[in-house]
């Protein structure tokens, strides 16, 4: 049967004592819901050592680990919900991982046996009623805690907020980029919450590992669910996988360069050892030429001229090699072109026209747009045979020698004829006075032109 227990991230919401209410029967694989879990593939085999392993690995809320002793041996599995020491009081937290590989997790991470704290008991139910009230009090605190940092003006930001299992502590986590004075702060804070404040500030990375979320990839983010140390990484990461360098891709949701740019860069850097230098330069007859693009799974290497880049042409690395050492021996090549062979002959060509899927399309496509030649018809020989039966066609007469009233015995009335418009005299016209300048209308000299004004009348008139 399913666990019941979420995997937010919350311990307050793990499976505990009351797992048969919370309908959570295989109590050894309900821890491994939570963020870093580590899988126990020694939970079914017996410790045929006498002297078992006394110390049991605790689970607080979100990625908060630590190690506690067992001192009074009580039987505990993984989700167990114990009452450990801390300081001051006490702490709730869920057990996380117990026999042989919390030694081994101990030595993972630098972990000394003489700090390690003491188990109380398992929780009671007094502890668990207190424990999860307090939970549920650390939303409204952290927006509290925000506003009282804004009205400060702290340049800072309140990322998660944790409160002790009984109540007597608040630890307040917070990314800066500066250091903050919290003397006002701590002040502000115990007088408005009644409590001791521990302040922690933690790195934008370990801020997304306490939030979570889903990354570009579609999977939950890897700092939130097996990743525990964090190694820097650089812009030269993505150059050696040949990567555009834009931000906006190659950052995760903490606003640094994503962790797993580092996952393939060893395979990255074992593949370009056999490449030669990307500042390599080649003489050419034709001129100089240098390295533009590096492909990593073809293994080739693309060189353009130096006076025109825009053609580019692609060779293998070993020919790449085989002309450095000429270069090396004072010999130039010959143009690039000239060493770049068609990558695919004529029959191979011919090969992939006949497989493509497309090969009826086009030729379809192709048909449509040829002008039509003389096919053979069918009815081709029916058509001449009509054409035999009929009689022949009468030559049509000339326009001159037709008759003036061709449609007359159709009952059409012949078309009149078109009279051709007889040429005006000039008029002249007088503008004015009787004694004005007669101007002659039609004047082959001048330029007509249309008034879009009318004339202006003459006052003195």
């Amino acid at each position: 049967m399913s666990c019941g227990c979420k995997t937010s991230g919350d311990s307050a919401h793990s499976c505990g004592p009351k797992k048969t209410a919370n309908g959570c029967e295989n109590v050894n694989t309900c821890g491994n819901s939570y963020k870093l879990s580590v899988f126990d593939w020694l939970s079914n085999i017996n410790n045929p050592a006498p002297n078992r392993c006394d110390f049991v690995e605790v689970r607080f809320k979100n990625d908060r680990k630590s190690f506690f002793k067992n001192v009074n041996n009580i039987p505990l599995h993984i989700g167990s919900v114990i009452t450990v020491e801390s300081s001051p009081g006490h702490d709730v937290g869920v057990v996380s991982l117990t026999g042989e590989l919390v030694k081994i997790q101990m030595k993972k991470k630098k972990f000394s046996e003489e700090s390690a704290l003491k188990i109380y008991r398992q929780a009671n139910q007094k502890d668990l009623e207190v424990w999860q009230d307090v939970r549920k009090k650390e939303d409204s605190v952290k927006l509290e805690a925000r506003k009282i940092a804004q009205r400060l003006g702290l340049e800072m930001k309140v990322t998660d907020v944790e409160y002790q299992g009984d109540a007597s502590k608040i630890t307040f986590y917070y990314t800066a980029d500066n250091r903050i004075d919290f003397r006002q702060l701590i002040k502000d804070y115990a007088g408005a919450f009644r409590t001791k404040i521990d302040m922690k500030q933690i790195g934008f990375r370990q801020e997304a590992a306490k939030v979570g979320g889903i990354g570009s990839c579609g999977r939950e983010l890897c700092c939130s669910t097996w990743l525990t140390d964090f190694r820097s990484v650089n812009t030269n990461v993505a150059r050696y996988q040949q990567l555009s360098i834009n931000p906006q891709k190659l950052a995760g949701q903490c606003g640094k360069l994503k962790c797993c740019l580092n996952y393939e860069l060893d395979s990255y850097l074992d593949a370009l050892s056999n490449f030669p230098s990307s500042s390599t330069t080649l003489e050419t007859e034709k001129g100089r030429a240098f390295c533009i693009k590096i492909d990593v799974f073809k293994k080739k290497m693309w060189f353009a001229y130096v006076d025109s880049s825009v053609a580019w042409y692609d060779f293998d690395i070993d020919l790449v090699k085989k002309l450095i050492s000429k270069n090396k021996r004072g010999e130039k090549i010959l143009p690039l072109e000239d060493l770049k062979q068609p990558d695919t002959p004529l029959q191979s060509i011919d090969l992939i026209q006949e497989n493509n899927v497309d090969r009826f399309e086009k030729k379809n496509r192709g048909n449509r747009n040829r002008p039509t030649q003389n096919k053979p018809n069918n009815n081709q020989g029916q058509n001449q045979g009509q054409k035999k039966n009929r009689p022949e066609r009468q030559e049509r007469p000339e326009r001159s020698e037709r008759p003036e009233n061709p449609t007359a015995n159709s009952g059409n009335q012949p078309r009149p004829q078109k009279q051709q418009p007889q040429q005006k005299a000039p008029v002249e016209k007088v503008e004015g006075n009787a004694d004005a300048e007669k101007k002659p209308q039609n004047n082959p000299n001048k330029k007509k032109f249309k008034k879009k004004y009318p004339p202006k009348k003459d006052n003195n008139a």
